[in-house]
């Protein structure tokens, strides 16, 4: 009866004030209920976990991200992209990434983990001719062959670099950033979108987005990207997950296989601890300090379906499957003792004012614990 008897106008207060303590009643359970994840989650501690980071859940699949921060962020060197440092991904408590390497330095170009991306450019068209033709070459950025030692290039998801001498580009040196771009973050529960809008030198500019989600109830993770060109120069380039997998931080040894979609070729030896059987890669023993089994691979075709590579410890059952929508135009494997990385290249050519999109998806997979 009350509300009968009240006035239009009161009614709408009544109702917008209703709708704010509904509001601020759901952001505080959301709060709450985030923070006893995190507090609860296996990747709740994480080594140098000090960095701005998120926590996604779907409550099968945790997975913690550590977000692009030029001050303070986990990852601030330049030669892996900076959106989408997954610092754990665990499932029935086994986990799938880690610091694979020692001696964490930010500022450091291989200190990173999870399925991070990097992006190269052809170095020029000098190459090493395997069986799918000329494939094995330099890498080097966008801008860099044309700048002077001293002037600036551009490296796509962590901006614009400075060209310190004359010499060939080397992807491991850390070049000096002069400029980030503009990053943006939205968080959610099960996903994170990343944007970064860069005006770069010699005509090279973008915006770049990255969508990092994990599947309503399984144990899906997908990164979804879109690249626009709003530059006076064509971005022509490759884009490759590293991976840095770590399945329950064992060592890399026979009990892990690698299965491809296609028969694997290596171009040169990979090693004697590693052997070609059939679709499947296997280590004959367990990888010393100082000792890897890596090289370029041919063999698959230019249809998307053959950009499907598992890893898997044959002695737990703990797998990790990687697909994509885009072709491969190159793979290259490398392992040692603490990370094993198949690495599939999609080529990327984006004329002035185009878009081009392309996802990759993990899918992970580990038995309950007894």
């Amino acid at each position: 009866m009350l509300w009968k008897t009240m006035s239009m106008e009161k009614r709408n207060l009544a109702s917008v004030r209703l709708s704010i303590w509904a509001f601020l009643l759901s952001t505080i359970l959301c709060s709450y209920s985030y923070a006893a994840t995190a507090k609860n989650s296996p990747c709740a501690a994480v080594p140098h976990g000090d960095h701005p980071k998120h926590l996604l859940s779907n409550g099968k699949l945790d997975v913690l991200v550590f977000l692009p921060d030029a001050k303070n962020g986990y990852y601030r060197s330049s030669r892996f992209d900076w959106a989408g440092v997954v610092g754990c991904a665990s499932v029935n408590g086994h986990n799938f990434f880690g610091e694979w390497f020692s001696g964490y330095d930010p500022l450091k170009n291989d200190s990173i983990t999870g399925p991070v991306e990097e992006f190269r450019t052809s170095g020029g068209p000098e190459g090493r001719t395997g069986p799918r033709g000329t494939f094995v070459v330099p890498a080097s950025s966008l801008g860099y062959a044309e700048a002077k030692a001293g002037e600036t290039f551009v490296k796509p998801g962590v901006g614009v670099l400075r060209k310190v001498s004359d010499a060939p580009y080397q992807f491991g040196f850390p070049y000096p950033i002069v400029d980030t771009g503009k990053w943006s973050v939205k968080t959610k529960a099960r996903s994170i979108v990343f944007r970064q809008v860069l005006h770069g030198p010699q005509g090279y500019s973008y915006i770049y987005e990255k969508v990092l989600k994990l599947d309503k109830k399984n144990a899906f993770m997908t990164l979804e990207h879109r690249l626009k060109n709003t530059g006076t120069q064509t971005i022509d380039t490759s884009v490759y997950d590293h991976d840095f997998f770590m399945l329950d931080e064992k060592p890399t040894g026979p009990d892990m296989v690698v299965h491809f979609q296609f028969e694997p070729k290596p171009v040169d030896p990979l090693g004697t601890a590693g052997k070609i059987e059939g679709k499947d890669l296997r280590f004959t023993e367990t990888l010393g300090p100082r000792r890897g089994v890596s090289g370029y691979l041919t063999g698959y075709s230019d249809q998307p379906s053959d950009y499907d590579f598992t890893v898997e410890d044959t002695s737990t059952g703990v797998a990790v499957r990687q697909t994509s929508d885009s072709p491969l135009s190159r793979v290259y494997f490398w392992s040692t003792r603490t990370t094993i990385c198949p690495e599939g290249y999609i080529h990327l050519n984006i004329p002035p004012g185009k878009t081009i999109t392309w996802t990759i998806r993990y899918q992970f997979t580990a038995p309950a614990h007894s």
